[in-house]
């Protein structure tokens, strides 16, 4: 074992208020999905469980699914499970592909969105955290991983974006009219 130089600050002690998180995504009832934007969002690791130092989701994005042009002050990195999605990042498309990883820098304006004909299957990996909080606070419940959020229009869509604009600056979010 290497002895610590006095160069280095030393490691703080194990905190003993965290534990381990184990997110089983076959166990639905165990984990938070909520409809957003069409698509429904599993949030499979909180901030709170995590110090605040990250969250991760797992989304089930249909065809033509995906969120509008956003930034936020905070990094996301996405990994593509299944399927395929076209990010679009200061304005330059990509295509990400099952196996691909994709890391969005903080305060970047950015869209994904699915243009395939088959569900895309992502992990988000947002840091820090609070992208959990924001989709809970403004989503919808739903059932399963895959269930579909309700179909919003008229009044209720109008009622959702007020909401949505209101509450995107709490959690350092901007939406924009392109990415």
């Amino acid at each position: 074992m290497n002895e610590p130089t006095s160069q280095y600050p030393p490691l703080p002690a194990d905190d003993l208020s965290r534990n381990l998180t184990l997110a089983r995504i076959d166990d639905e009832d165990s984990l938070p999905h909520i409809g957003l934007v069409g698509d429904t969002y599993t949030i499979t690791v909180t901030g709170a469980q995590t110090g605040g130092r990250f969250c991760v989701i797992d989304m089930h994005i249909l065809p033509g699914g995906g969120p509008p042009p956003h930034r936020h002050d905070f990094d996301e990195t996405f990994i593509v499970l299944e399927g395929e999605m076209e990010a679009t990042f200061r304005g330059k498309k990509t295509i990400v592909k099952a196996g691909d990883t994709v890391n969005i820098p903080a305060n970047a304006p950015h869209r994904f969105h699915n243009i395939s004909a088959n569900a895309t299957r992502v992990l988000c990996i947002s840091s820090p955290a609070g992208l959990d909080e924001f989709f809970t606070e403004v989503g919808t419940p739903v059932a399963t991983r895959t269930t579909l959020p309700p179909k919003l229009e008229g009044a209720e869509q109008a009622a959702f974006m007020k909401k949505v604009m209101t509450v995107t600056p709490k959690y350092r979010t901007e939406i924009l009219k392109e990415a």
